[in-house]
This record gives C-alpha cells, sequence and structure tokens, in this order.
C-alpha cells in the first residue's frame, strides 16, 4: 500500500498554473508531490501526463492522482483507461466529496479553462479529506473494477 500522503501530478502545458498553487497547498497540507507535470505554455500531449501517473499509482509510488488539462475531459479519459484507475473531471467539491465517497476515485481531474483557482483548491481539500463508503458503495466499485 502507497503512502497515503504522496500525490502524483500530472499536466498538460494550459494548466501548468494551476498544476503550481496546486502543488504548494499539497506540500502545505503535508503531502509529497511527485510532479509528472508540464512545467511551461509550450505544447505538450496529455495523455503522456495521464499515463506517468496512473503508472505511479499501479506501481505504489503514489496513493493519489491529481490530472490537470484545459477541460479536465481529456485527461480523465486518457488515465481510465488503466484498470485500476479511478479517475473522475470535477467541477464542484460536491463532486469531490461524491467521487470518493461513492466511486471510491484516486484521481482528482480538474479543468483549467472550466474551473476557477478557489474552486479548484476547495476540491482538492475536500477529495483528499474524504473516505470510501465501501460498505454501501464497495459491491458498485468491484462492478467497475470487473468490466
Amino acid at each position: 500500500m502507497p503512502n497515503s500522503k504522496i500525490v502524483a501530478m500530472g499536466n498538460d502545458h494550459v494548466a501548468h498554473d494551476l498544476k503550481f498553487i496546486l502543488k504548494a497547498d499539497l506540500e502545505e497540507m503535508g503531502y509529497k508531490v511527485i510532479n509528472f507535470g508540464c512545467d511551461t505554455a509550450d505544447a505538450v500531449d496529455y495523455p503522456n501526463y495521464a499515463k506517468a501517473v496512473a503508472n505511479a499509482i499501479i506501481g505504489g509510488e503514489a496513493a493519489w492522482g491529481v490530472l490537470i488539462c484545459g477541460s479536465g475531459l481529456g485527461i480523465s479519459i486518457a488515465a481510465n483507461r488503466f484498470k485500476e484507475i479511478r479517475a473522475t473531471p470535477i467541477h464542484d467539491a460536491l463532486g469531490a466529496r461524491l467521487a470518493r465517497e461513492h466511486n471510491n476515485a484516486n484521481v482528482l481531474c480538474l479543468g483549467a479553462q472550466m474551473t476557477g483557482v478557489w474552486v479548484a483548491r476547495d476540491c482538492l481539500k475536500t477529495f483528499l479529506a474524504t473516505d470510501f463508503l465501501p460498505q454501501i458503495h464497495g459491491f458498485r466499485v468491484d462492478m467497475l473494477t470487473e468490466l
């Protein structure tokens, strides 16, 4: 089981500014951040970053993932290609809470062009502070694993 205080982050060129803000928040909260993301506005391909974060979680280097692209959609689709990854695009704290409680999501996906900084920060904090409720939703997550 990976250390629950390690987060793998990945992002494309559209999201590098938001990544730096969230990375600082994570470190302030006591998390170690593994940065797989792009650090500049030079164009890159988001699937490469989704793959790196997914592999870090699958390989036990990180317990959590945070992926950010323009919409949060493409990068979540890429991450969900990996069997052990449950990545979901999130736009508000309620979605972050439900993704954890109901779906045992392990990767938070954000859209830098769709979600403001303060909302993204709230989503991140809520996502990491919320526990999965296996007694209520575990059988559905098991069903997802079997698909």
